[in-house]
Order: C-alpha cells, then structure tokens, then sequence
C-alpha cells in the first residue's frame, strides 16, 4: 500500500508518514509543499523534505515529479540529488514537457540505475512506455489488463504492440483525460469505474463537479470499444 504524504510543511508531512506506517503503509508518495506551486522553491529545500519525512518516518519514499508548467516541477539537479537519498527508492515522473522526459530520464536512468522509474502520464503513456519500471495511473483503476501489457511490451522495446494497445484504448484515454482539465479526469474516471461495475455511481463531492450531459454515454461507450467482456 502506497500512502500519499501531502502535508504542506515538513514535519507535518513526516507526522503524516509516520501515520501511514501504524496504518500499514508500505510506502509513500511525498508530495511537493502546496506553496511551491504559486511561489517555487528555495534551492535544497525538496532535499531536505524528502530527508526529514524519511529520518523521523522510516517510510521509504517516491520522488513525486510535477509538470512542467507548475513552480513545483524539479530541476534536473534536484531530481538527482532526491534520487540519491536514503529511502528514496523510486520516482513518479509527470513532467508532461516530452523534451525534459527525453533528456532528463535516460540521464537520470544512466546516473540512479536502482532508482525505479514510474510514469504518470496518463494521456502519453504510449510516448512514456519504453523508458519505465512500471506506472503509477489513474488509468490503472479502470484498465489494468492492458496496462500491464503495454508495461511488458514497453521493456521488450515492442513498439507495433505498445501501439495496437494505446490505438485500442485511445477512445478511453479521449473520453476520460482529453478534457477541459485533468480534473475532470477524476469525474470521468469515476463514470468508467462505474461502466466496469467497480462501482455503483458516479457521485462526486465539492470541489469536484459533475461532467455534463452525454459524458457519461460517450465513457460508457469508450469502455465498451476497447474492454469488450469486461464492462456492464
């Protein structure tokens, strides 16, 4: 069980880790402090989260990297640095900038050759795919199966498999991540949870707002085209 550690300052985030140690928690997803996002970071300070939440947790932790375009994205030296610390044992990447994913992850692979190497892309997976340990998706809740074959054709460096694969799901990835904002990802995700019978409705709670009409019939469907057998 992967717990995600989301407090805004550092000893706040390590009391949280060391929660989800009683709780059982294997491991931690650290995210980046919430003011980052606004006002960037000051040089060694995501160094020294990631030191203090494992010092005063034990909980061994993945290096959370955000998009690009946010003030909390890491650099590339910060990423290394990160990646070289004790407990840090894999890295979530969600740059979303495929120039820095192409120069940045075979670099970082070459230099933390242990360091697992997670893709969030949910809507690149297919340019992602061959560079990778494995996935860290919210895709993953509603089409594990063939994720799991694209993972292994990615290792296998198996481009026309990846490819039928993300061509057969592309009318998901449309319905539930090709929207207005990546938000409404987590609306449409939950329709697509409901169209696999995972759930029972699509209910969500403020901030997040329901899809409009007709969205719910075009993810049923999307589900319908690449899962055949495995929707209601």
């Amino acid at each position: 069980m992967i717990a995600g550690i989301t407090g805004e300052g550092t000893e706040v985030a390590a009391l949280e880790a060391k929660g989800a140690v009683d709780a059982g928690a294997s491991a931690g997803l650290l995210y980046p402090s919430h003011g980052w996002l606004r006002f960037g970071y000051q040089d060694g300070a995501p160094q020294d989260r990631y030191r203090v939440v494992y010092e005063e947790s034990g909980l061994p932790l993945i290096l959370f990297q955000y998009p690009d375009v946010t003030k909390a994205t890491y650099n590339l030296k910060t990423l290394l640095d990160i990646s070289a610390q004790p407990g840090v044992f894999a890295m979530k990447n969600g740059v979303r900038n495929m120039r820095r994913w192409d120069t940045e992850i075979p670099l970082i692979r070459r230099e933390r050759p242990d360091l697992q190497v997670l893709t969030c892309h949910d809507e690149y997976l297919l340019h992602t795919v061959f560079d990778v340990d494995g996935m860290l998706v919210g895709y993953g809740n509603i089409a594990p199966e063939p994720l799991v074959e694209m993972i292994k054709a990615g290792k296998d460096q198996d481009y026309s498999k990846a490819r039928k694969i993300h061509d057969r799901l592309l009318p998901v990835t449309k319905a539930v991540y090709h929207r207005g904002s990546h938000m409404e990802g987590t609306v449409a995700l939950k329709h697509a949870l409901v169209a696999r019978g995972i759930l029972d409705h699509a209910t969500v709670r403020s901030p997040l707002l329901p899809l409009g009409d007709g969205a719910a019939e075009e993810i049923h469907a999307a589900m319908r085209s690449a899962e055949p057998g495995l929707v209601n």
